[in-house]
């Protein structure tokens, strides 16, 4: 059944008014909606739920049109926090039977978030049960779904747990560390955390954040760079998560003021993962934030990372030379670990010697020497690579440059014939010179061992599936900077709007947007000469940089990715 963009007829009177403004905004033809409502009849389910349970119309479509029919406003769960008190005053069964769900208070009243507003039953049942009055937004089906599903399965577990909390507590709570394990170890806590562990992965999170609040415990995952609240569990238990947690990932039990780290190896849906698990004191109590490390980024090439033609080029001809040093710059997430990854597995020949520093090692990579900082025992960035230097290497990966010694180490094994390759955290590739200068590494040092910086940040790839044409004016263009010398104008745009696929976020998956700048021979003397960041920026340009913005602005052409999110991104 498919709707239709080409009805220019009115609807027949014999239908009722919301079938009729079905038709006229253009989300099902009538030969299409006679069909359907005779399948609903026989159904007795109300027309919105059949049209969305069955996905006759676009959910997202649908939303906005009857929430501009009735004057309530449209919202997209994925970026709203759900008060997990007042979603709990109305049971899961409810929730389901009318696909809704209370998100918070707003002026004394519930604000209620429905797929179908027009339940006036529903709106009834709500009132009569919270006592309150209701605010109605209109949100889409599958994100209440979503929500209502996830709050179920945790809320389960987090019942029962806390049931096996209450007991253990009537029983006595003086136990010994010993029992404490034993109790964490048999409880459903186990289910609970394995459980929001392997919901993260399918959501496909990088981070799963389990935050204690003054009267219970927040749970969130970062989807795409997003955080988005999973759902709150009772503040009982508290120390049962964190000590099973702990457990897992080989940390103390016994030290709560102090933060803590250690790492846990599972496998989920069929593939290795690693878990990397934080621990932070909190005046609520101990926080703990888990990375979730998928083994198969590893093995990302660079030509899926979103570098273009002309930049993958030059970068090319950087690392494929035997010496020189090569920066990834950029902010904390934004994918620098995953490009030098892939680099290496390029570089990874039985006739290199590679040997890598970092901290954490956060892939391992057969065929290559990883070496992992421990700063209590003695082993930091810089005396790693003193030794790493005594070990014949030819290709050197150092995580990240953090001080003094570390960067002139580095630079000093790239003038001594070594290929090395690190991050360092700079807006751009042309403050580069600038930040090592800053941290005491001489002018002409930087320049004569400096081959090429590559400066990325991050953008959400838009859903191939739901991704949605849109007209732009040249008058926008303009006020975003398009190069229009270098650019022609696009036929279409394109933005998000959200499917199943891509749990209606409209976006699926991240792409890279590179900055390259080599450093050729006016870069090299003017760095060696200590110019300025504005004065390598016109330089790097004058040579042939395409600078981060222009760089997201053809992801936009492509189609890859919005004009929004490049404007989110990209300063």
């Amino acid at each position: 059944m498919a709707a239709s963009s080409s009805r220019t007829t009115p609807p027949s009177r014999d239908l009722s008014p919301l079938a009729r403004g079905l038709i006229l905004a253009r989300l099902i033809d009538e030969p299409t909606l006679r069909v359907v409502l005779a399948e609903q009849m026989r159904s007795q389910k109300a027309l919105v739920p059949f049209l969305l349970e069955n996905g006759i119309v676009n959910e997202t479509a649908l939303g906005q049109f009857l929430s501009s029919r009735l004057g309530l406003e449209f919202v997209d769960l994925d970026g709203m926090s759900v008060d997990d008190q007042v979603a709990s005053s109305v049971s899961i069964q409810i929730c389901k039977k009318y696909m809704l769900l209370p998100l918070g208070i707003k002026d004394d009243r519930i604000l209620l978030a429905m797929a179908d507003p027009t339940n006036v039953v529903a709106l009834d049942d709500v009132r009569a049960i919270t006592r309150k009055d209701v605010k109605v937004v209109v949100a889409p089906w599958s994100h209440l779904s979503r929500l209502i599903d996830r709050m179920q399965r945790l809320g389960e577990e987090a019942i029962e747990t806390t049931a096996l909390a209450a007991s253990e507590e009537a029983g006595g709570g003086n136990q010994l560390e010993n029992d404490v394990t034993d109790i964490v170890d048999d409880a459903p806590i186990i289910r609970l955390v394995n459980m929001t562990i392997s919901q993260a992965s399918l959501d496909r999170a990088s981070d799963i954040h389990i935050e204690p609040q003054h009267s219970d415990i927040r749970i969130r995952f970062r989807i795409d760079g997003v955080l988005h609240e999973v759902t709150r569990v009772p503040k009982a238990l508290q120390s049962g998560i964190v000590t099973r947690l702990k457990l897992m990932a080989n940390i103390n039990i016994a030290e709560h003021r102090i933060p803590q780290d250690g790492r846990i190896t599972l496998r989920i849906d069929g593939k290795d993962v690693d878990l990397r698990v934080a621990t932070l004191p909190t005046v609520e109590g101990e926080k703990v934030v888990i990375r979730i490390l998928d083994k198969s980024r590893a093995q990302f090439s660079l030509g899926e990372l979103g570098f273009t033609r002309e930049s993958l080029e030059q970068y090319e001809r950087s690392f494929k030379k035997p010496w020189g040093t090569i920066l990834v710059t950029g902010p904390t997430g934004s994918g620098k670990s995953t490009t030098l990854y892939a680099t290496i597995n390029i570089l990874n020949e039985v006739q290199r010697n590679i040997i890598t520093v970092e901290d954490p090692v956060e892939y391992r990579l057969n065929g290559i020497s990883q070496v992992q900082v421990h700063n209590k025992a003695g082993l930091n960035f810089a005396n790693a690579l003193r030794s790493i230097l005594r070990s014949d290497p030819d290709v050197i990966l150092v995580g990240e440059i953090r001080d003094q010694e570390t960067a002139s180490i580095a630079v000093e094994a790239a003038l001594t014939g070594h290929l090395v390759l690190s991050s360092l955290h700079t807006n751009d590739a042309a403050s580069t010179p600038s930040r090592l200068s800053e941290m005491g590494v001489e002018p002409f040092l930087i320049a004569s061992a400096l081959d090429c910086v590559v400066a990325q940040r991050l953008a959400r790839r838009l859903c191939d599936n739901c991704k949605t044409p849109v007209q732009v004016s040249e008058a926008d263009l303009v006020l975003v900077g398009w190069n229009f010398d270098e650019m022609p104008i696009p036929e279409v745009l394109y933005k998000a709007r959200g499917c199943k696929q891509c749990s209606n976020t409209g976006f699926r998956g991240r792409i890279a947007i590179h900055e390259v700048m080599p450093i050729g021979e006016d870069l090299e003397r003017a760095i060696a000469e200590g110019a300025q960041t504005d004065t390598i920026r016109h330089i790097a340009l004058k040579s042939g940089m395409i600078d981060m913005r222009s760089v997201g602005l053809l992801h936009v052409a492509s189609g890859t990715t919005s004009l929004e999110e490049i404007l989110r991104v990209v300063a």
